[in-house]
This record gives C-alpha cells, sequence and structure tokens, in this order.
C-alpha cells in the first residue's frame, strides 16, 4: 500500500468521526437548553459560545453578541470553515476516492452518499427550522458509514488504519466535549452556587457522546460531576471513553507495526505508554486537575497523530487537504 493512500484512509476515519461528534454536540446542546434548569444554560449566547468552544476551540468574550443564523451556518455547511460539518464530509469523500481500489463499493457509496446531501442542503432550512432534521441526517449517516467498515472490509491493515484514525479523532472530540461542559458546569457554579442542580450539564455531556443510559445503568445512580468523568475517561467498556480509544489504538497499532521493537518516541511506543498508563489511573488523581490533564489530554493524541503520519504515512509526499486540529 502506498503511503500516501494509507494516509487517506487515515484521515477518512478521522474526517467521519469528527463530523459525527460535532453534529451530535451542536444537536444536543442546542435542544437540551430548551429544558435547562436555569435561565444562564437557557441563554442561547452561553449555548452558542459552548458550541464554538467545541468545535472551532473558539473561547469568545461574553462582551461579544454571536449570531445564532451565523454560528449556525459556520458550524454546519460554511465550506470555508475547516471545523464545518460539511467540509468534514467533503475531505472524507476526497479521502475515500483516493483510495477507491482498497475500500468497498458499499462504503465508497455510503460516504459520497452522505457528502452530496449535506453538500446540497439549504442553508436557509439549517438556520432557521431544521436543525435536528440536519444533525439527525449527519448521525445516521456516520453510522452507516462505520457499519460499512465493519461488515464489508477485510480486517486487515487497511480497516486498522482506518480504525486508528477512528478512535483517534474520537479521543481527541470526546477530549473537547468534557472540556466544553465541564467550562459550562463551572461557570453556571458560579453564578448559581448551589441553588442550580448541577446534574443538567452531567447529562448533557453523557448525551453528547452516546453514554447516558449505560452510565446510569453502569452507576444506578443520577450522573454527578465525579461519576461522570470517571465512566466517560476511565471505564474501558464504555465504547465511547478516553480508555476504550486508546486500547483500541493499541489493538490497530500491532495490527500495522512489523517492528516487534517499538523505538522510543515511535507512534506505536507513545501508544502503548498511553494505554499502560491509563490502566491505573484513578478519577481522583484527574479530578483534582482536570483542566490541565484534558489539555495534556488533547496535546498527546494530537501528536500521537502527527507521529503515526510520520512512522507509517510518509506526508511529506501527500497533498495538504486536511484541516488539522
Amino acid at each position: 500500500m502506498l503511503a500516501r493512500v494509507a494516509n487517506n484512509l487515515f484521515w477518512m476515519g478521522r474526517y467521519i468521526e469528527r463530523s459525527e461528534h460535532v453534529a451530535r454536540f451542536l444537536r444536543v446542546n442546542y435542544f437540551s437548553s430548551l429544558d435547562a434548569p436555569d435561565e444562564l444554560s437557557q441563554s442561547r449566547q452561553f449555548v452558542l459560545r459552548s458550541i464554538m468552544y467545541m468545535s472551532a476551540n473558539e473561547i469568545i468574550d461574553s462582551d461579544i453578541i454571536l449570531e445564532e443564523e451565523e454560528v449556525l451556518y459556520n458550524v454546519g455547511l460554511n465550506i470555508d470553515s475547516p471545523y464545518s460539518i460539511v467540509n468534514g464530509f467533503i475531505n472524507a469523500h476526497e479521502n475515500a476516492r483516493s483510495a477507491r481500489d482498497l475500500i468497498s463499493t458499499e462504503l465508497f457509496e455510503a460516504v459520497n452518499r452522505v457528502k452530496h446531501a449535506i453538500k446540497g442542503y439549504p442553508v436557509e432550512k439549517l438556520v432557521k427550522s431544521q436543525l435536528y432534521d440536519f444533525t439527525t441526517i449527519v448521525s445516521n449517516a456516520t453510522s452507516d458509514i462505520k457499519s460499512k467498515i465493519q461488515s464489508t472490509l477485510l480486517h486487515d491493515e487497511v480497516y486498522a488504519i482506518i480504525m486508528l484514525g477512528i478512535n483517534i479523532e474520537r479521543g481527541l472530540q470526546v477530549a473537547r466535549i468534557i472540556n466544553s461542559k465541564v467550562s459550562d458546569a463551572s461557570t453556571v457554579k458560579k453564578i448559581y452556587g448551589d441553588l442550580v442542580d448541577g446534574n443538567y450539564q452531567w447529562v448533557t455531556l453523557l448525551k453528547c457522546v452516546l453514554a447516558y443510559d449505560m452510565m446510569r445503568r453502569s452507576y444506578k445512580k443520577a450522573p454527578e460531576r465525579t461519576n461522570t468523568l470517571e465512566f466517560l475517561i476511565l471505564n474501558a467498556k464504555c465504547p465511547r471513553s478516553i480508555k476504550n480509544s486508546l486500547n483500541q489504538m493499541n489493538k490497530y497499532i500491532c495490527m500495522i507495526s512489523k517492528q516487534h521493537e517499538k523505538p522510543v518516541n515511535s507512534a506505536a511506543f507513545l501508544i502503548g505508554k498511553m494505554t499502560s498508563q491509563f490502566k491505573y489511573k484513578l478519577i481522583e488523581e484527574i479530578d483534582d486537575n482536570l483542566e490541565e490533564f484534558t489539555a495534556e489530554l488533547i496535546d498527546k493524541l494530537a501528536n500521537i497523530a502527527v507521529k503515526l503520519e510520520e512512522d507509517y504515512f510518509d506526508i511529506s509526499h501527500t497533498l495538504d487537504v486536511k484541516a488539522k486540529a
């Protein structure tokens, strides 16, 4: 397999996973606010800032008034916006097309369908009345694409490279969602203290990553800060947790690595080291310095992604069509 083609497969997986998380965060955060227990969480400006923090990594000053239609357009359908959902699918399609000989017809057609559906979606409908419909189309389409990856591809190196992209992006996106909702919860607590039920932000966080029901099943109690963070960061059985993503990355890097010994600072070494560290981590160690922990986590995952490209994909010969975040 050409390194360039392997790089395309890796980024196809990343773009698909990124688009799914941005779409779900947009839908859950926006519509959950309608039933929020406090005035701040119901505030459209508060919700829009949270959306921009997660999707674009932008911290917007509270004095700046955001235009709702502009934010929804930029996150959803603005082709010139590097973090937009439509941009993610355009890039996923381009990468799938470049690796057409290695993936199934069913997978390529699934990516092709959603790319055209999203690219042709009316902007007026998205920003005025059909945000729910748009984000549901994206969520259903990404589920269909990942089903095609699972059920139509040989589970060989091609599959392993795609799954590496999916899992490294999942870890990054879940970390960003945690960052955003922890920031929201902290702001609400500063204003209202214990007068407002803080569980709302943790319920919303869990729903943003499709983990609410399983968290309730696991803990048999209402979500609160500690058990929510423990579930999403350290529960290896939760498919959306950081720990599970690392375990999956370690599994798939072993499939594509030809070296029995992992050189220090190689992608395989860094993934193995991080996976081992998480094996014995405790939530008490994390919760005391959560902001520092999530910032370091995002930096480490981003560094691993760069090392993967350097070690396996020879990106110096690859066209830079990727908005690497």
